[in-house]
């Protein structure tokens, strides 16, 4: 009788511990439980010797040497960056990261990884002399297109590259695009990027990631971030989101969690150029600066496709969004696909209606609006603005 109790103990153990996914150990480098491989420390920092990156004193200047001098795909490598304006375009890399061992690109935000700094890794893609440089393909993540005709058009470069990399306390600017990945080329290849604690801010894009397939247990993520874009013009928006498969997928190929998305005609947009996507929204605020009369420029929608709304399945978890309306009117009456959970509020223009599933409010979310400026660091912290959950009315 012993034997059979403890045989059904060890039974029970084990079938809990095959229940854990796989995918709950972290597979960022210097996490807690963290368990793939140990590769090469690198460093950046303009106070460092620009020798080789193996230390703080013997740091590159720049991000894109560092980036340069990680040696493999195996994964597991980390560049750490000291606070500081960095005017780097275009960054690229040479290895991808790898299952269970991304490579780590991160700010010293509070200094605990020994830069002896605190504070926000600025990249600014701008002109060192005459600033903000709106141009296509001129960004802050690397990807060109030569048949494009315009702007950054010289080499065919797709930011799969960036494949399993992990970016945190980030501030990107200056560009057409933020911390934004286009696979161009290699359209329809499995991809994931992961992003945390960072701000992008762009011309046409803020973030986001266009056109990978699905990876069902590892999405591209983006968590406690901040998006800003500039331009309202054809598919811009806080995030641009693809996909490039022919029916929408069971699983997300990107989620946003904890982010703050800002813009003037649409939070989250899809690419003229996708096919089937979907994208799954938690604990967001998402921020539509247009309030127009419907005569005079009404908005395309807090979440949009400008091209065919059914292209795109949104699942909101939690969330807050203001704008004049939620999804805009589609194409020849498509709409886009959702489902909600939870608290899903919208604050929209007097004549509009909110979609079934949304909790329409009708007093100004006043913290809402209190998120719209992005963060600063104060002493190492980074001081992320309004609740980080719905704030509600």
């Amino acid at each position: 009788m012993f034997h059979l109790r403890l045989f059904s103990l060890l039974l029970l153990i084990a079938l809990t511990t095959l229940s854990v996914p796989l995918s709950a150990a972290s597979p960022v480098p210097g996490d807690d439980g963290y368990a793939g491989r140990v590769g090469k420390a690198i460093f950046v920092s303009k106070t460092g010797d620009n020798s080789d990156g193996s230390s703080w004193a013997k740091a590159f200047h720049k991000i894109q040497d560092a980036l340069n001098a990680v040696p493999d795909a195996k994964g597991g490598h980390r560049v750490i960056v000291r606070p500081d304006n960095y005017m780097e375009p275009n960054l690229e890399t040479l290895h991808k990261g790898a299952a269970g061992s991304y490579n780590l690109l991160v700010g010293d935000v509070d200094g605990s990884l020994g830069s002896g700094a605190k504070g926000w890794v600025v990249i600014d893609s701008g002109d060192p002399k005459t600033g903000f440089k709106s141009w296509d393909w001129w960004s802050n993540i690397r990807a060109s297109k030569k048949n494009w005709g315009q702007g950054n058009d010289k080499v065919n470069f797709s930011s799969i590259a960036w494949d399993r990399w992990a970016l945190r306390n980030i501030y990107a600017t200056g560009a057409d695009a933020g911390l934004f990945w286009d696979l161009t080329f290699e359209n329809g290849k499995p991809f994931t990027v992961l992003v945390e604690d960072c701000v992008g801010i762009g011309r046409a894009f803020g973030g986001g990631v266009a056109y990978p397939a699905v990876r069902k247990d590892e999405p591209c993520m983006f968590r406690r971030c901040y998006f800003l874009a500039l331009d309202w013009g054809g598919d811009t928006g806080a995030v641009l989101i693809g996909g490039w498969q022919d029916k929408m997928p069971d699983a997300p190929h990107v989620v946003f969690e904890d982010c703050t998305l800002v813009h003037p005609d649409n939070a989250v947009q899809v690419s003229f150029a996708s096919l089937a996507v979907r994208a799954k929204f938690k604990d967001c605020r998402m921020i539509v600066l247009n309030f127009s009369q419907p005569h005079i420029s009404p908005s395309t929608g807090i979440i949009c496709c400008q091209t065919d709304n059914s292209k795109l399945h949104a699942d909101l978890e939690e969330c807050i969004l203001a704008g004049y309306n939620v999804f805009g009117n589609g194409l020849k009456g498509k709409r886009v696909t959702y489902t909600t959970k939870g608290k899903v509020q919208a604050y929209v223009q007097f004549q509009q209606s909110v979609p079934e599933g949304f909790e329409r409010l009708a007093a100004w979310p006043t913290r809402l609006f209190n998120t719209m400026a992005p963060t600063e660091v104060v002493d190492g912290v980074i001081q992320w603005k309004g609740d980080t959950k719905v704030p509600g009315k």
